[in-house]
């Protein structure tokens, strides 16, 4: 079979890695991908949004297969245009995605489903919004409505705090379109994590438990970020509260896509916090995060393309993983989530006992350079989770110069500022 792709960072390299494993994958390709991808997958110079040429790419080479990574192309509804071309993809419809898409369509699609989440109002006028903040207080949780790339969320710690999140939001328009609208929610209390699940329908198979970093800095301080740094499985959320959150808000939340007439096919992701009163939705995206696909994929022992060609047939994929941990740390350029150079030269991480995936790098004569904000994810396999995480921050202090990146130290030990101390 020869495969595609979508998409350029962490979360695609992680994928393409698992379906490299697969010795029926004749031709593996990624669009546009990354210089890090070079050696296990032919990069095509095909923006992921340029949807008109992807499909001609498909055509032209035969691709019976292709897997979408990133949001942006879901919302443009390129699941949408390959059916209309009868070309087989594993991703949602543009109607589907907007579980992801809009943060005021997703809460009020909880509403009607009775999903559980944070007490929430929708806003769009700068005075109305002030004003509800300083009734309910502080802490509290200000979010773009649209596409943020992981970075339209603030968690405010005092009204001061979330007043300047609405300026920044609504004002200064520091997102766009994507912040024209904000979502203003309760803070919730308890421990936070990542539950994905592959699903067709109403069909839903739910991966191991991750929980990944946010805050850009150690002690979970400073902006938030795509994800600074991410493990699996979780041990602090048991297999109950698996069954729970997966019968109350994934099958929930499946069901009633299809209800509504958005079937779901791909993979829905649920960031979830397991509150006094149960696990509520911190929010839905549909696709795999990242990065927890870095640290849940190598836990995988199917095939992932089997899988995924199992779940579009409306089969059981019969999921099995390995009992071990999964532990990875981002290396991000300096100043990001905010301004930050590119072009500064990757160190290479190279240790028997862990893995590289390449997320914002270009290929160069001498090695990679840096080419995005968070640029590569350092990962180990082990049998507990202080084994892992001991083999990945050996090998970054032997391997780096920190001084024009950035990566976390306390990954695993700590919890967002949305929750409390798990270890």
């Amino acid at each position: 079979m020869n495969v595609l792709v979508i998409g350029r960072g962490g979360r695609e390299h992680s994928m393409i890695r698992k379906l490299a494993e697969n010795n029926q994958v004749d031709r593996l390709y990624v669009a546009p991908g990354n210089g890090g991808m070079e050696n296990d997958a032919t990069c095509v110079p095909i923006q992921e949004t340029d949807v008109d040429r992807l499909i001609d790419f498909v055509k032209e080479n035969a691709v019976d297969f292709t897997i979408v990574g990133p949001e942006n192309p879901l919302l443009l509804g390129i699941a949408n245009r390959f059916h209309e071309e009868k070309l087989a993809i594993f991703a949602p419809t543009k109607e589907a995605a907007l579980i992801e898409g809009s943060k005021s369509f997703s809460k009020a699609f909880m509403k009607r489903h009775h999903i559980p989440t944070a007490d929430y109002e929708i806003f769009s006028d700068v005075a109305k919004a002030k004003q509800y903040i300083d009734e309910k207080g502080a802490p509290i949780v200000i979010k773009a409505d649209g596409l943020a790339a992981g970075k339209g969320v603030i968690v405010a710690e005092t009204k001061d705090e979330a007043h300047r999140a609405i300026d920044d939001m609504l004002v200064s328009k520091s997102f766009a379109d994507a912040g024209a609208t904000v979502v203003i929610e309760e803070y919730l209390q308890g421990r936070e994590f990542s539950l994905m699940a592959f699903v067709h329908g109403g069909n839903v198979y739910p991966m191991l438990p991750a929980r990944d970093h946010k805050r850009a800095f150690d002690n979970d301080e400073g902006p938030n970020t795509g994800g600074m740094g991410a493990y699996a499985p979780v041990t602090d959320i048991t297999e109950a509260m698996i069954v729970n959150a997966t019968k109350d808000i994934l099958q929930k939340a499946a069901d009633g896509l299809v209800e509504e007439g958005r079937s779901f096919t791909g993979i829905l992701y649920a960031g979830l916090m397991m509150t006094a009163s149960g696990p509520k939705v911190i929010e839905f995206n549909a696709r795999f995060g990242d990065p927890e696909t870095q640290v849940v994929l190598p836990l995988l022992k199917n095939d992932l393309l089997q899988v995924m060609m199992d779940v579009a047939n409306g089969q059981n994929p019969n999921l099995t993983w390995e009992t071990k941990s999964c532990f990875g740390v981002v290396l991000a350029s300096k100043g990001y989530p905010g301004v930050y150079e590119k072009n500064i030269p990757v160190p290479k991480m190279e240790a028997d006992d862990t893995f590289t995936i390449y997320a914002g790098v270009k290929k160069v004569d001498s090695g990679y350079v840096s080419d995005g904000g968070r640029v590569l994810l350092v990962g180990a396999k082990a049998n507990t989770l202080t084994q892992a995480s001991e083999s990945v921050y050996r090998t970054i202090l032997s391997s780096m110069d920190t001084s024009e990146f950035i990566y976390r130290k306390d990954i695993g030990k700590t919890q967002e500022k949305t929750g409390t101390k798990v270890f």
